[in-house]
Parts: structure tokens; C-alpha cells; sequence
């Protein structure tokens, strides 16, 4: 078929976000829209620009990790030449924290999730577990969330460094409690868009794992947001 799209999805990292099992979910979303599909467990396939320049979407989940430089040059190209590239939590915005250009090119990188109190903290993951929002930007009409409302989760709740060079769709606040050093809310973008170049870029900071990606708000908005960011 001519008109068949291409998705190159890009796995791996931290194995805590379930990557292998959390792209499974979203693969058959892209086919039944028309994308042929191919899956990568390394960054390694960012090299080939032949390849790249024929792909429409990236979709990666790779949290933490490393990158060569010339990868990176690949991705950023792609990008820039109108490869759409989308993901969710780590594995969008906690990838590849030594390659500052990668973090320029997202727009918007995890720093913390500040958990529970230390006193109900048990060594396991669900420490960093607490309850919070995501909060829809008001007066934005844009297609991942349109007819979205506000909603509740309780999972990671990431605290993000960012520029202003991405387009905000839905924020997150830090609460102050009594143990937490900072004094005062801090709002972080919690679902957020980025033209690069040609390319378009989606990042969703709710996704830690598969019960967060099967909530109904946190899939469609991702399924949404896969789709807009590609050529």
C-alpha cells in the first residue's frame, strides 16, 4: 500500500516502566490507523538517516540509558525533517540525561517525584505513589485533549524543569507538606507539544506503568497525541 505509514518504536532502559508491555499496548492503536511497525530495543536504529527520513512517527519508550552521538544526530534530523517523535513519562522525559541536546530537543526533563512521607516509605516503588491532578490548561482547544476534563491519579508525579518553548495543554502542582524542603507550589507542565523543525514532538508525563497507561484519560490523550505528532 503507498499510502501505508511507517512507526519506529524504540524500547528499553529502566525496566520498572514496563516497556516492553507498555508499547504492546499502543502498537495495535498504530496499526489499526494505518502504520506499518517496527520495533527497536536500543537507540542504535537512529543512526540510519536513510531508514529515519522514511519514518513518520517515533514512539519511544527508553527511560534513562544512553546515547551515541551520532544517534542522537539522527534523531534530532529525523525531527527536524518532520519525523514526528511521542512518548510518555520516563520514557520521553527521563531519556538520555548525559546528552543535553536531547533534553534540549524535549523541551522538558524529569528532575524528581517526590513520594510519601518518609515514615510510610517501605523500599519499593509504589514509595513515590501519591494522589494528584492533572489539570487541564483552560482556554486551550487543542485535539490530544479536547473534551478532556481534569482528573485524579495516584501514581509517580513528576516535577519537571522545562522552557518555555513548549506549548502547555495540562500542569500538575506540587503540593507543600510538612516534610518537603521547598516552600511554596510548584506547577509543572504535565502534558505538553514542541514543533522542531518540520517535526512535531508529544509528551505526556503520566505513564509510569500499565495500570497508569490503561487509565481512560492517560490512554486517549497518548493514543491522540501519537497520532498528531506524526508527518
Amino acid at each position: 500500500m503507498t499510502d501505508m505509514k511507517t512507526a519506529l518504536v524504540v524500547r528499553g532502559g529502566w525496566d520498572g516502566h514496563q516497556p516492553v508491555e507498555a508499547t504492546d499496548l499502543f502498537i495495535p492503536h498504530l496499526k489499526d490507523n494505518g502504520y506499518d511497525v517496527r520495533v527497536e530495543e536500543s537507540p542504535k536504529i537512529y543512526a540510519d538517516a536513510g531508514y529515519l527520513a522514511g519514518v513518520d512517527l517515533i514512539m519511544q519508550c527508553m527511560t534513562m540509558s544512553t546515547i551515541e552521538k551520532e544517534e542522537f544526530e539522527g534523531l534530532r534530523t529525523a525531527v527536524e525533517n518532520g519525523t514526528g517523535l511521542a512518548g510518555w513519562h520516563g520514557g520521553i522525559a527521563d531519556s538520555y540525561r548525559n546528552t543535553s541536546d536531547y533534553l534540549h530537543l524535549v523541551g522538558g526533563q524529569f528532575a524528581c517525584h517526590p513520594g510519601k512521607h518518609p515514615d510510610e516509605r517501605i523500599g519499593e516503588q509504589n514509595d513515590n505513589y501519591v494522589p494528584y491532578t492533572i489539570n487541564m490548561l483552560p482556554g486551550v482547544d487543542h485535539p490530544v485533549t479536547r473534551g478532556i476534563g481534569d482528573f485524579d491519579l495516584i501514581t509517580e508525579q513528576y516535577w519537571v524543569l522545562a522552557d518555555d518553548y513548549i506549548d502547555v495543554l495540562a500542569t500538575t502542582t506540587q503540593k507543600v507538606r510538612e516534610w518537603d524542603p521547598w516552600n511554596r507550589e510548584v506547577i509543572s507542565p504535565a502534558i505538553w507539544t514542541r514543533q522542531w523543525g518540520k517535526g512535531r514532538i508529544f509528551v505526556s508525563t503520566p505513564g509510569h506503568n500499565l495500570e497508569v497507561l490503561r487509565d481512560r484519560n492517560v490512554r486517549t490523550i497518548i493514543e491522540r497525541g501519537l497520532l498528531w505528532a506524526s508527518r
